[in-house]
């Protein structure tokens, strides 16, 4: 596979891509199958999240639950439109700029994103039979990733970037005048991040678990290469900030909704009684580090050096961990106090196989020290660095 141009690792926000543009629709407008694939990348993160909450909450399941048809109704719907497209760019004659304009793979003829969609279907399909039969081989998960979790994570997250590949394309493609493209890649964005975390939910969600080392390694390591990408491809001098916008937003309808069902467990140990539907966490303040990253990326002149896109990932690295340990070190107290345990933060809400005690109420580690910081820095350091790459390589996809 390949693109129209290959992106400079060194390059720095503001430069437009040199690429010739293909396939831009006259009124920049976004096609049914980019819908598609953006409503495919929702289902399957919205499933994801109303799955784990039926495992914390109702215990028992089947292949055939609502929440593992929300899943797979998204892969299956990517799979399919992204099908379509490939056939279409590949035999019919009347899609000849888009031929052109396509990544050839195995005599077949598409856009980059519709084939990292399709692997992302086929990964998830092949998920479900493997899931279902450890469930009923082994019992519940005791952790979210196992072995076929971990393969349906895969496919889900390859159907996330598929869906921002296929948009951001349209986006280079259109020119500045399609602001709805622009959104879509923002919103997009903001939907991996979403499925990122909730895949480290069992490291990142609790407020138990944000004042420990391994809260802020974990998010160094994930959060600042999206953010950073993001920021970098997108038109918006507010990408990164849009990006997490949608992660808190998408996660906060989603723990609204959630205790809004009634639902009770059906599988024992019962150890606490449950009456709805137990929601995510309260989601990360993200949009504070990513406001960080912004500023950074717009701010921060554009050096001759070839020293300066490590210069810049290394500022954005220091002011996201600094940023996120400021909002999250006390906001995560509010939430373990009484002041959070309430539909609106939806706090103090567990699992009813977890027997009640005061661990509810404090924090399961305090390991934060300086070296952890440190390791942390480094970390989104390396993080930011990827995602300036990976941005930049994205600024320039056409294909």
């Amino acid at each position: 596979m390949s693109t129209t141009a290959t992106a400079d690792s060194t390059t720095i926000p503001g430069s437009e891509p040199q690429a010739p543009d293909l396939t831009a629709e006259a009124d920049g407008g976004v096609p049914w199958y980019v819908w598609a694939v953006v409503f495919a990348s929702t289902s399957v993160v919205v499933g994801g999240i109303w799955d784990i909450s039926w495992h914390r909450t109702i215990g028992r399941d089947s292949f055939w639950t609502a929440a593992h048809m929300a899943i797979y109704l998204g892969g299956v719907v990517a799979g399919l439109s992204c099908g379509w497209l490939v056939l279409r760019t590949t035999f019919a004659q009347s899609a000849a700029a888009d031929h052109a304009a396509g990544v050839t793979f195995w005599g077949f003829r598409g856009p980059l994103g519709a084939w990292v969609c399709i692997w992302g279907s086929f990964a998830m399909i092949v998920s479900g039979p493997f899931d279902d039969w450890w469930h009923n081989t082994y019992g519940l998960d005791v952790e979210i990733l196992s072995p076929p979790h971990t393969v349906l994570a895969a496919g889900i997250i390859a159907i996330q970037i598929g869906a921002m590949l296929m948009v951001v394309s349209r986006q280079n493609n259109s020119g500045a005048e399609s602001r709805l493209a622009q959104l879509l890649f923002l919103y997009a964005g903001g939907v991996v991040i979403l499925a990122l975390a909730t895949v480290a939910t069992e490291y990142l969600a609790f407020p138990n678990d944000q004042r420990s080392a391994g809260f802020y390694l974990v998010s160094a390591g994930i959060f600042p290469v999206f953010l950073v990408g993001t920021s970098r491809a997108s038109r918006s001098r507010w990408g990164a900030t849009g990006a997490a916008a949608v992660y808190m937003t998408v996660t906060l309808l989603m723990m609204w909704i959630l205790q809004l069902f009634s639902a009770e467990p059906l599988l024992g140990p019962i150890l606490r009684p449950v009456e709805n539907m137990i929601p995510p966490a309260f989601p990360l303040l993200l949009i504070v580090p990513a406001l960080a990253v912004d500023v950074l990326m717009r701010r921060l002149p554009e050096q001759a050096s070839r020293l300066s896109p490590w210069i810049l990932s290394g500022a954005i690295g220091v002011a996201f961990v600094a940023a996120l340990l400021a909002v999250q070190w006390y906001f995560s107290a509010f939430l373990l106090g009484e002041g959070g345990r309430n539909f609106l933060f939806g706090a103090d809400q567990w699992d009813y196989n977890s027997s009640p005690g005061p661990w509810q109420y404090e924090y399961w580690e305090s390991t934060v020290q300086a070296s952890s910081l440190l390791w942390a820095g480094l970390i989104a350091f390396a993080s930011a660095r990827t995602g300036l790459w990976w941005g930049g390589w994205m600024s320039r996809v056409r294909r």
